[in-house]
């Protein structure tokens, strides 16, 4: 079932820094840069990143439970868990992930894809979206906000969506520093995911900066 679960971040940077554009002003007096795959990005990139976006003021640390350092060999970042609720195991040579964990004793999955390149979270959150709504036409992004996780600025996004007749709850945490960039992302079908919010909430606030 997770090869069919996952929204998977294929990194094609030509497509980034080749696509045709042209400049525009909004109503609101905003100057917007125009592709011609339909795409646009405000060309304020402060902007850019937080237009529309609220930020929590809470802090995300990672729980007493967690004492677990599952540690990336891509980039440096760690991911603290509760071993007694949470296995994993490595992604295979062919899959884009690093880690894939299961709760121990329920319906709830994650996934956990690194990356050696920096973008900007807007541009990953871009990315994300686009190729979500290709593998889910009905994607619905529920939520989406800034966050302050373990002392880095993390983009969390909840999202809903059917993929090959399977309806899949979203709940990820987007990450992209110098070193590079990290999807941490739970999933468990949509009629599941209220029930598990805290529980995919703890897992990921447990993602650090070694």
């Amino acid at each position: 079932m997770k090869k069919h679960l996952v929204f998977l971040l294929p990194l094609l940077l030509t497509s980034l820094t080749a696509v045709p554009q042209t400049k525009a002003v909004t109503e609101t007096g905003e100057e917007v840069i125009l592709y011609d795959n339909g795409t646009w990005e405000y060309a304020n990139k402060e902007l850019a990143v937080n237009k529309d976006i609220p930020v929590n003021p809470t802090p995300f640390t990672k729980s007493d439970g967690a004492t677990f350092l599952l540690k990336s060999k891509v980039i440096p970042k760690g991911f603290w868990l509760d071993p007694k609720k949470w296995s994993f195991e490595k992604g295979s040579d062919s899959s884009d992930e690093e880690y894939q964990l299961q709760l121990r004793d329920g319906d709830l999955y994650a996934i956990i894809i690194t990356e050696q390149v920096e973008l900007t979270l807007d541009a990953l959150r871009k990315i994300v979206v686009d190729n979500a709504r290709e593998a889910a036409a009905d994607l619905r992004i529920l939520q989406k906000e800034y966050r302050t996780v373990n002392g880095e600025k993390v983009l969390m996004m909840k999202m809903t969506g059917t993929v090959n007749g399977i309806k899949v709850g979203y709940l990820g945490y987007y990450h992209s520093y110098p070193s590079g960039t990290v999807q941490y992302l739970t999933y468990t079908t949509q009629n599941l995911l209220e029930k598990y919010q805290d529980t995919m909430e703890t897992l990921l606030s447990g993602m650090v900066k070694l």
